[in-house]
């Protein structure tokens, strides 16, 4: 949920609560007179302090005008505890003993270095041990290198004593410039870098992407045995405990996630969320060293950092098409690495069966098979001894997963009390997991009031799984909803969409609101402003509800019951005008599930609506001309956002603008990676909104938030304009699955999951979950694609190759969508489902087998592009009509053929 930041100086919810305005940078401490150091290492030229010798800059050689650390705010983060890349964090006591751990910090106090000498490959060297803090037993040395052509940041630590030390945590702050406080957007794009962990043990690593999407990009390696064991957020002064010192003064906001450890030990950090790894430590007997540091390396493009891994000989493995496993959609692990493999295990061991067949040259290859269902880590045990995690997410085949959702949203999250207030009924309303039931009031108003992304989220996802999953006794509630309560209430004449059904007002319901909740805080909205139409990002929930109804209508027979088909797309092109009259500020921002818009659009075009349609592409067409002249046009309510990207490149595309699509593309590939890690992978950066739709209220990397899923949806399309750049694919099918693993065992949808060792889990508010739905709804499809080096490759279908054909069954729960990379042409069924295709190499020729027909479906509705250029191909039979080739069904499988015309 994106809400109230209409400039880098507002605030979050959080200090809005606490009533202080949060930018205001801490004064900065007294500067020093010495001179900082510079030194190049191969492509990086490095700036050290030259009190602490921690790394004031870190820059390209190529274009020393850019810095991945934050150098310049070294003069506000100057002094004590603000952390350093250079610091080190310890958690120690003596071996053996029972007593208490002490915390060391060397960015807590700052007392100058004592420096040693350096020359040849040592680039500075320190004592660290003074400023690490009193009593500390071992003595710890860093040394700053220049080793295989980069930098490398080195520790020693070293057991002086009599006893042996046991190091119950280590952590090594990384600190890159993901501020955005105090920038305009298009400072911060030119800036600004996000990290994203590989979180792989031995094998981990950081990789550090421009928010502009260019290169090169940075990459922070382990130097020696150095695992990522786990990767830590650092928390400011106002949300650390008492005692805690692994912290950063920078506050953490909206404008700035915050810093991380990389852990290389973390077993007496005493979590209690469930660990990506399992949780170390290590001992150091008297007269014992051990080193442990990171290197620096770069890649010349985000594409390019596989490569680059490979490159700096560090083990690499690619899953495809992804690490979410359906039980019934096997998977595949490719691993390259200059160590043998001498062993892989799985935990839980129930949860995946790993078969190794024949890979290419050079590469090991898995069959990976989804047994159980939830999280499961995969161990690569590897002839040095080090071990790879590679984390997979196991779930129920789609089709049962979209089943589940729709059966949860429409009976555990039906709400039809008659005598409510608010007037909400019926209508599907937010859902707590802990205490299961329905939210019906929230401090956080919209939270119970069925609109914005936090209210309306769960029945947007309802009806979202009606596009391709439609069930009578669902649908004909949601018509219900839409007719009595959305078109009745939250609809005011003309279209436009409050901002909440549900609101504050004691006078009015003074025996209602539960006296257990804080009331006085801006959440806390009154009627005024409940009723206020003029907040943009609630219309396209509204629009997609019509919409959907209407594609029922239209391409089905007797799901609709209430109104034709004319009713549902009218109110549809009613919403999408109504948003922009009424709510124009946000309306020049992109809108998160944007893309309906140039549905309705297309469709209004399809049914001969002329009129209607032109004014809304005329309406659209102003705002992407407004685009253009942005360097960077992805604003919204927060300083940064990721939810406005997929709607301005739908619109560049569809009005010719090429350049500015592609910007768009690359500025989402800088936040959404592709990691051995289903977390991870795809999933597009949100760290705010559990503020504004979770239980949980508090800033953190989001896991798979409404982002992850509709970043998919350009990335897709991007792909099959452009079949050769794999990558793209990759990471969209990464945010498409992610997009699902919210959805538990018996279908209810969380809003995300929380990343932080303390929980580790599943926020308990389903939330804004149902925007990401959207994106995987929208997106659903099958992939056929052939690889130079891995072969003929499925997303989201099973492929199997044989000597005349290459035949595809699709399993991406919706199958009525299929791209034929080879042929470069893209399938899609308005109605009607793909039960398997397949690809004819020396032909040229798609052969389609179609379902059986059902009550509610006698025919198939069938249209063809090629998105890369030439001629989509011809149909072998059906009548075309408003764009589609209707094909009548019959009670036994249909065979179509298309050819190149």
């Amino acid at each position: 949920m994106r809400r109230f930041v209409t400039a880098c100086g507002a605030m979050t919810l959080a200090a809005a609560l606490a009533g202080g305005a949060i930018l205001a940078a801490p004064a900065p401490s007294a500067p020093t007179q010495r001179t900082p150091s510079a030194h190049v290492a191969g492509p990086l030229r490095l700036t050290l302090d030259p009190a602490s010798q921690t790394l004031l800059h870190l820059s390209p050689t190529s274009e020393p005008g850019f810095d991945f650390a934050p150098g310049d705010r070294a003069a506000e983060r100057r002094g004590d505890g603000y952390a350093q890349i250079g610091d080190l964090h310890l958690r120690l006591r003596m071996a053996g003993s029972a007593g208490a751990w002490r915390d060391f910090s060397s960015a807590r106090r700052r007392v100058p270095v004592r420096a040693l000498p350096a020359g040849g490959e040592v680039l500075a060297r320190a004592d660290l041990t003074p400023t690490m803090g009193e009593g500390m037993p071992l003595s710890i040395e860093r040394a700053w290198l220049r080793q295989r052509g980069g930098p490398v940041l080195r520790f020693t630590l070293h057991n002086r004593g009599t006893a042996p030390v046991e190091i119950g945590a280590l952590g090594m702050p990384m600190v890159f410039d993901n501020i955005i406080t105090d920038r305009t957007l298009e400072q911060a794009h030119v800036k600004g870098s996000f990290v994203d962990p590989y979180i792989g043990n031995d094998a981990g690593y950081l990789q550090v992407t421009r928010l502009n999407g260019k290169g090169p990009a940075l990459l922070v390696l382990p130097d020696g045995r150095t695992p990522l064991e786990q990767y830590r957020i650092l928390h400011d002064a106002k949300e650390a405990g008492a005692g805690d010192i692994f912290t950063d003064r920078t506050p953490r906001r909206q404008t700035f996630e915050g810093f991380y450890d990389w852990m290389v030990a973390s077993s007496a950090m005493a979590d209690k969320g469930q660990p990506w790894n399992p949780a170390t430590g290590f001992t150091l007997a008297p007269g014992e060293r051990r080193s442990i540091g990171v290197r620096f390396v770069t890649a010349p493009s985000i594409r390019g950092i596989e490569g680059s891994l490979q490159a700096a000989g560090r083990p690499l493995a690619i899953g495809l098409p992804g690490y979410v496993v359906p039980t019934d959609s096997p998977a595949d692990l490719f691993v390259r690495s200059p160590q043998a493999v001498r062993g892989i295990s799985v935990t839980p061991a129930d949860a995946l069966t790993l078969t190794e067949v024949a890979g290419p040259a050079g590469w090991h290859r898995w069959r990976v098979t989804g047994k159980g269902w939830g999280r499961a880590r995969v161990a690569i045990r590897y002839a040095d001894g080090s071990v790879q995690s590679v984390h997979y997410y196991v779930t129920k085949p789609l089709a049962q997963v979209s089943a589940d959702l729709g059966r949860f949203a429409t009976t555990r999250q039906w709400f039809d009390d008659a005598s409510d207030p608010f007037r909400r009924a019926p209508s599907i309303l937010t859902y707590d997991r802990d205490a299961n039931r329905i939210v019906t009031q929230d401090s956080r108003v919209w939270i119970a009031g069925m609109s914005d992304e936090g209210g309306g989220g769960s029945w947007v996802a309802a009806i979202m799984k009606q596009l391709d999953h439609p069930e009578p006794q669902e649908v004909a509630k949601l018509e219900r909803m839409v007719d009595e309560t959305v078109l009745g209430k939250l609809q005011v004449p003309g279209g436009g969409v409050k901002k909440s059904l549900f609101y504050y007002d004691p006078k009015a319901f003074a025996g209602y609101y539960d006296k257990g909740i804080d009331w006085t805080t801006w959440a806390s909205w009154d009627r005024k402003q409940a009723d206020d139409p003029g907040r943009s990002y609630n219309y396209p929930h509204v629009a997609i509800g019509h919409w959907v109804l209407y594609r029922l209508a239209r391409h089905h027979e007797g799901l609709v019951k209430r109104h034709d088909w004319r009713f549902y797309l009218d109110h549809a092109a009613q919403t999408t005008v109504a948003m922009m009259r009424d709510a124009p500020h946000y309306a020049q921002f992109g809108q998160m599930e944007g893309e309906v818009f140039l549905e309705i659009l297309t469709d209004l075009q399809r049914e001969g609506m002329t009129a209607r349609a032109a004014e809304i592409e005329k309406l659209m067409k102003a705002r992407a001309d407004h685009w253009r002249t942005l360097a960077y046009p992805f604003g919204s309510e927060m300083a940064w956002d990721s939810t406005g990207q997929p709607e301005v490149y739908a619109w560049m595309r569809h009005f010719g603008h090429a350049r500015e699509a592609a910007v768009t593309r690359e500025v989402i590939l800088g936040y959404d990676p592709t990691v051995p890690h289903w977390g991870y992978n795809g999933n597009a950066r949100r760290y705010w909104d559990f503020l504004y739709g979770g239980k949980v209220a508090r800033i953190e990397r989001q896991i798979h938030h409404y982002g992850s899923a509709l970043n998919a949806v350009p990335l897709f399309d991007a792909f099959r304009r452009d079949p050769a750049d794999l990558h793209l694919l990759r990471v969209a099918y990464g945010g498409f699955m992610g997009g699902i693993t919210n959805i538990d065992r018996d279908g209810f949808a969380s809003a995300a999951f929380h990343s932080e060792p303390d929980m580790m889990r599943w926020d308990a508010y389903s939330g804004d979950y149902g925007m990401g739905y959207f994106g995987h709804a929208y997106a659903a499809a099958t992939y056929l694609v052939r690889d130079a080096t891995f072969g003929w490759l499925g997303f989201g279908g099973a492929v199997t190759a044989g000597p005349q054909a290459i035949e595809i069954v699709p399993h991406d729960g919706a199958r009525t969508r299929l791209f034929v990379a080879p042929a470069g042409q893209w399938i899609t069924l308005a109605a009607g489902r793909i039960a398997r295709a397949r690809w004819y190499p020396a032909t040229r020729r798609i052969e389609l087998t179609l379902d059986p027909a059902s009550a509610t479906t006698p025919a198939a509705h069938l249209s063809v592009e090629a998105p890369a250029g030439g001629a989509p191909y011809r149909i072998d039979r059906g009548t075309v009509e408003r764009g589609f080739t209707t094909i009548a069904l019959s009670g036994a499988p249909t065979t179509v053929v298309l050819a190149a015309r």
